[in-house]
């Protein structure tokens, strides 16, 4: 699909924008400069035509080193679009910022459509045009907050994306999509991660709590076929979430944790597992979703330590089970790559359809090994859905919770399942 970037400097209502063209809101809005700091790409649709729109975070001229690295993404995005929306604030006019965004885009040969924004009213469309000083063409007036103008700029957008015509390759089916959600606490190495697995520098990595402020997406194809990797903003206690920003950033991460196929639970190895971690894991688990445990900057561990961390691991996530436990680098990438192999395992075994006399048998052989109580019995069994494994069990009476799980336990270990969660 045409790649569409939304670009300009911050709290020009860049995101407000994208949620008008995706048309529901999946891009965080918030009156203050810097809420977005990622590249967050969405697809939207416009009399037929399908485009990706990528949200950007506010570019700027002087400011800390995140400023500057959420500068570099906007850059980046700007140079692999087809076309841009460049926004400015029809209301404060001309800035030093809007006129450097320009300059760079005047050098790009990408084409590019002006929109003066917050132009609620005719009585404002006036200051719209003051912005033809940039040397970008006619402003196209909108207001993104109420809508208006906004048809008329998809329409002028949609007549300069490339045709794809019949020679567009088909988009992943969402619904085979396999997803990976990265969880974690604020600053254990989420993005630092994600950007090592999906190679590109895609989620802004900066030593400072709470820098990715929304969910971050990337499809990357692998042999098993096409997954989703979700960078999650980092997830504070409820009592810390003070601000309306982190509180929509955690409801997207649980959003990308109720619909993952798999999460990977991102610990920093040098604090140890903490409450907060052991929190995150009960909400990963209530989920149903198989989980991968990482023991994130294991290089800077001694031996003692290590195997203090392995000790919390055990006693502190008992209750996930034999997870896999993974300790690695993601700043250096040493150990990353054992990561795909206990993903490879967790889409086979997420995914894994048994034939319906094997799940007899086995049924059969857990009741000869061990009958249920007050005469229940399984009469037949059978796989009704995988994502995950789903068995339909009839019974001539109700069977104990308690059997349940053993009959769960049975059919994990005959069909090698490992901690994918089974439903019966």
């Amino acid at each position: 699909m045409p790649v569409v970037a939304v670009v300009g400097r911050p709290n020009v209502g860049k995101s407000t924008l994208v949620n008008r063209l995706v048309g529901r809101r999946e891009a965080i809005v918030e009156e203050r400069p810097g809420v977005t700091r990622d590249r967050k790409s969405l697809t939207a649709e416009w009399q037929g035509r399908r485009f990706t729109v990528v949200d950007t975070g506010g570019w700027m001229v002087r400011g800390d080193a995140l400023d500057d690295k959420v500068s570099e993404q906007a850059e980046q995005a700007m140079r692999e679009a087809d076309a841009v929306l460049f926004v400015v604030d029809a209301t404060v006019g001309i800035t030093p910022d809007d006129e450097q965004v320009a300059s760079l885009l005047r050098r790009l040969d990408t084409p590019v459509l002006l929109v003066a924004n917050k132009v609620d009213d005719a009585g404002h469309e006036a200051a719209a045009w003051e912005l033809l000083g940039l040397g970008l063409g006619d402003p196209h007036a909108v207001s993104a907050l109420h809508g208006r103008g906004t048809g008329d700029l998809l329409d002028a957008l949609c007549a300069l994306l490339p045709d794809t015509g019949a020679e567009a390759e088909p988009e992943p089916d969402d619904e085979r999509l396999f997803s990976v959600a990265i969880v974690g606490r604020p600053n254990v190495g989420k993005s630092t991660l994600f950007n090592r697995l999906i190679g590109e520098d895609r989620s802004v990595v900066h030593d400072r709590p709470g820098t990715t402020r929304d969910s971050v997406d990337t499809i990357v194809d692998t042999d098993e076929g096409p997954i989703r990797f979700v960078d999650t903003a980092g997830m504070r206690r409820r009592a810390r979430i003070d601000e309306d920003t982190e509180y929509y950033s955690l409801v997207r991460a649980l959003r990308s944790i109720d619909t993952a196929d798999v999460a990977l639970l991102v610990i920093d190895a040098t604090v140890g597992v903490t409450h907060q971690d052991q929190r995150l894991a009960e909400r990963v688990d209530a989920a149903g979703c198989p989980v991968v445990v990482v023991l994130n900057k294991w290089e800077l561990l001694g031996t003692e330590e290590r195997l203090d961390v392995a000790d919390q691991v055990e006693r502190r996530l008992s209750f996930l089970g034999e997870v896999p436990v993974m300790r690695l680098s993601a700043l250096t990438g040493r150990g990353v790559g054992r990561l795909w192999p206990a993903l490879r395992e967790a889409v086979g075994a997420y995914r894994t359809r048994v034939p319906t006399r094997a799940v007899n048998q086995v049924i059969r052989a857990a009741q000869a090994d061990h009958p249920a109580p007050g005469g229940a019995r399984v009469l037949y069994a059978t796989q009704g859905a995988t994502d995950p494994p789903t068995f339909t069990l009839f019974a001539n009476r109700e069977l104990p919770r308690t059997y349940l799980r053993y009959l769960e336990r049975r059919l994990r270990e005959a069909f090698e399942l490992g901690s994918t969660p089974i439903k019966l």
